[in-house]
């Protein structure tokens, strides 16, 4: 097998080294930070929890966008024709829509609580973790996305991540708070 027949790894394995310092230095912040969350603002709604759980569900339903476009992008999406010419603009915009709703969220929980706070619950663990995760693969994808020189399947494992992540996220803490605290807003 030619040189030429390899993909270089470089900028995966760059991009994964990334990620993995992204997840690791908030996870080690997290840790250290003496949590306040009884002075975060509500930006409108009842409770800081309450924006929490609708700003996280709302980014749920654009990570779903994203799965949706990307497959119909690639052509993998069942029955559906080409993808129009203003679909990869609007994948995009989802993404940094979805980002950016995300970071209000993530600097709640992050400066609010830690992570995983004590006392130990495999809830906010899991919770925490994937906060963790969701930020490194994002910085990941950002170095992925543009590269040509990255294996086919690495984009989408990455995109996959950041979908799962997000679905964990949501799961384990807007429709928890939901169920403790009703929905409201």
């Amino acid at each position: 097998m030619s040189d030429d027949a390899v993909p270089p790894r470089g900028p995966l394995v760059a991009a994964l080294l990334m990620g993995a310092g992204v997840a690791v230095a908030l996870g080690v912040y997290g840790r250290a930070h003496e949590g306040n969350y009884a002075s975060l603002p509500a930006l409108g709604f009842s409770t800081a929890g309450t924006f929490k759980a609708w700003a996280t569900t709302v980014v749920l339903l654009l990570a779903a966008s994203q799965l949706v476009t990307a497959l119909w992008l690639y052509g993998r999406l069942p029955g559906a024709r080409r993808a129009p010419p203003w679909l990869g603009s609007a994948h995009r915009a989802t993404g940094a829509l979805a980002f950016l709703l995300s970071l209000p969220v993530a600097a709640y929980c992050l400066y609010g609580f830690g992570f995983s706070p004590e006392p130990f619950r495999s809830r906010t663990f899991v919770h925490s973790v994937a906060g963790c995760v969701l930020y490194g693969a994002f910085a990941a994808k950002v170095l992925l996305v543009r590269s040509h020189r990255i294996p086919g399947w690495a984009l989408p494992v990455v995109g996959g991540m950041l979908l799962t992540t997000v679905a964990v996220l949501w799961q384990t803490g807007a429709v928890w708070f939901f169920d403790v605290e009703g929905i409201h807003t």
